[in-house]
């Protein structure tokens, strides 16, 4: 059974910073990307980025303008996700997922396996 597990989140004051790491258990032969969503309440999930496994080009969402940094160990299977200069409108729920499909970085429907989540809460 595939496991992704996350780490990192918090509780931080806006403009700090945090990093999340997600590691998971699926061998890396086949992983397309490793990507990160978040969901606030009350609104839909969005994407944020995503990072091919082999190339390790970063795709991100354009509304981050910069503040996030996605990264990977390929040896370690972990994807990282440094934040930035934090808003409290980031505060949400974030989770990382694992993509053996292929219909996009942004699109749910390439990752099958995805992390626990967790809490990122920014206070202004």
């Amino acid at each position: 059974q595939v496991e992704v597990v996350q780490s990192g989140g918090g509780l931080v004051q806006a403009g700090e910073s945090l990093r999340l790491s997600c590691v998971s258990s699926r061998e890396r032969y086949g992983r397309k990307f490793m990507g990160w969503f978040r969901q606030a309440p009350g609104r839909q999930r969005q994407f944020l980025a995503a990072i091919r496994w082999n190339s390790g080009t970063p795709d991100y969402a354009a509304f981050l303008q910069g503040r996030f940094t996605i990264s990977r160990d390929v040896a370690q299977n972990t994807v990282y996700l440094q934040m930035n200069s934090l808003k409290p409108e980031d505060t949400a729920t974030y989770w990382c997922a694992d993509a053996f499909l292929d219909y996009g970085t942004r699109e749910a429907l390439s990752y099958g396996y995805w992390g626990q989540g967790t809490q990122v809460t920014v206070s202004s």
